[in-house]
């Protein structure tokens, strides 16, 4: 066995899943925050995350997932290529997604009028900590904990778990978002170690209009 196939062991998919679905691709901007994420940069000034850590963090954000009750658990994707991942996870999850506009005081304030408008989560995940930039301010006033998808140019104040990716492709928040889900029902105990999915990477995966 190759050194490259007892490394893919470690992880929760093989590597080249990570890199077929872009999972490593980072932007031209590096932020100080996520400098410790970030494996190489490329000659076209392109910036590689390392793909390592994402799986790393994967499991740990799984792991701290696994602890709250999934009604309590609020996901949250303000980009059109987060909307399926998001709303797939929080289905096999159990959990509460937001993947239209974050309506101001969703999280901070009772009196809001109209269903689904007023909630009071335990844990928050962001696909984007920018893009969804109302509910992390919110997360924080009312002091609950952020598990947030960051790229290279990301700046992470405010958010206490970072996994590393590629936040903005369509096939890479599909994996992430799939392998966090099967990772917290493993964690949760509601699916063996070794067991097989029910679902798949493609369930995730936003499909593409053609005109």
């Amino acid at each position: 066995m190759s050194e490259i196939e007892v490394a893919d062991l470690e992880l929760l998919t093989p590597m080249d899943k990570y890199l077929a679905a872009g999972c490593h691709i980072g932007t031209q901007v590096k932020t100080q925050d996520m400098e410790p994420f970030v494996y190489r940069q490329r000659p076209i000034g392109l910036y590689v995350l390392d793909v390592r850590k994402t799986d790393e963090r994967i499991r740990v954000a799984a792991k701290f997932l696994a602890r709250f009750d999934p009604t309590k658990i609020v996901i949250v994707s303000g980009r059109v290529y987060g909307k399926r991942p998001v709303e797939t996870f929080a289905y096999y999850i159990g959990a509460n997604a937001f993947t239209e506009r974050f309506v101001p005081g969703t999280l901070t304030n009772p009196n809001i009028a109209g269903p689904r408008t007023y909630i009071e989560p335990d844990v928050i995940i962001l696909t984007d900590p920018r893009t969804d930039s109302q509910a992390l301010s919110e997360s924080a006033r009312i002091g609950i904990p952020v598990v947030a998808l960051c790229d290279t140019d990301n700046v992470t104040t405010k958010v206490d778990l970072v996994i590393p990716t590629n936040n903005r492709g369509r096939k890479s928040l599909a994996l992430v978002y799939y392998l966090l889900t099967a990772q917290t029902l493993r964690e949760r105990g509601d699916m063996p170690e070794e067991g097989e999915t029910a679902f798949t990477p493609e369930d995730f995966e936003p499909q593409v209009q053609r005109f």
